[in-house]
């Protein structure tokens, strides 16, 4: 069977080729995850290499699905907030081990099959007001886009957690070591002039406008290096932006982190209330990637549902039952192929 009768390419205004280079412009502009994933969930004491292969097969595995299930052209990957939530919250906040939340999302996903296979999830999902479901995807944009700031240190910690950055109030947060403008202040300058890029370039309607906005900032980066203006400083976590290929290129072990479940010092009901805020979070990140990707593929029908949602909604739980086996926080919607 070829790929336009298994997929109704001509019934979706489509063929082969679209899809191909769609596919490709998509893995491009999302690529940034198998960056970003990493730096988040290593906060927690994973290994960093091995959360990186977790987060590209589990995308693979979940991405599948989604094409399999659904036959809808959205992509999979560990969901941006639901990683913050994973590492920030449970693990750092809470004081929990990285180990304890892998079972959560494990216990997280194998609900999430049964509700999906039982029309539970696809029910809560058309009970929502379409207002409130667009709601639901700004709430986790802001959300995101706070611990977005919080990275690049253009916010950095205080009472209220919202002060500006500035090298006295950052060096404060620090223990025995002191930042500069040689590494810290030029990384937030660079990250605001890359948010200005990247906006800009979203406001023209460029195609890839993210993916440009990364490598464009990136390359200032660079010059910056190489002019001096920034220089690296491994105690402090800012590191050489050339990539380094000395020691050729190799796929990082699983090992460190695949089913490595524990429930070890935890009692149950407060194991269950860590499933349950993993299955609340999720649910209504689901409900607003699904929605906000949908409605811009014009994919929602008169009374804002989403046709063949169920195999949409399995998709996302397998996904994320796979990767919580592998070794990363909860998959979810992440984008459509454009």
């Amino acid at each position: 069977m070829s790929l336009e009768k298994f997929f109704h390419l001509k019934e979706n205004h489509t063929d082969v080729k679209t899809e191909i280079m769609a596919g490709i412009t998509s893995f491009m502009t999302m690529a940034y995850i198998l960056a970003v994933n990493p730096n988040i969930l290593s906060a927690s004491g994973m290994d960093h290499g091995a959360v990186f292969t977790a987060t590209a097969v589990a995308s693979f595995i979940g991405t599948l699905c989604m094409a399999l299930f659904a036959n809808y052209p959205f992509a999979l990957a560990p969901g941006m907030g639901l990683n913050a939530y994973f590492a920030y919250t449970v693990v750092l906040g809470m004081g929990y081990t990285w180990q304890v939340a892998l079972a959560a999302v494990l216990a997280e996903g194998l609900i999430f099959i049964v509700m999906s296979i039982f029309n539970v999830r696809e029910a809560i999902f058309n009970a929502i007001p379409f207002n409130l479901k667009k709601a639901v995807s700004v709430g986790i944009g802001l959300f995101i886009a706070f611990i977005g700031l919080q990275n690049a240190k253009i916010v950095i910690g205080s009472a209220t957690l919202v002060s500006l950055f500035s090298l006295d109030g950052y060096n404060q947060t620090l223990n025995g070591l002191t930042a500069s403008f040689q590494d810290v202040g030029i990384t937030v300058l660079l990250a605001v002039i890359g948010v200005i890029i990247t906006a800009i370039l979203v406001v023209k309607n460029i195609k890839g406008n993210i993916l440009w906005g990364i490598l464009i900032t990136w390359a200032l980066g660079i010059i910056c290096q190489f002019a001096g203006l920034y220089v690296p400083n491994g105690d402090l976590g800012f590191y050489s932006l050339l990539p380094d290929f000395s020691n050729g290129i190799s796929i990082p072990s699983l090992a460190p982190i695949f089913g490595k479940f524990s429930l070890d010092g935890v009692p149950i009901l407060e194991f269950i209330v860590i499933v349950f805020a993993f299955l609340f979070v999720d649910i209504f990140d689901t409900i607003g990637t699904l929605i906000g990707v949908a409605s811009k593929a014009d994919m929602l029908d008169e009374e804002g549902k989403l046709p063949r949602i169920k195999g949409a909604l399995l998709a996302d739980a397998v996904g994320t039952t796979a990767g919580a086996m592998l070794g990363t926080s909860t998959v979810t919607t992440i984008t459509r192929f454009k």
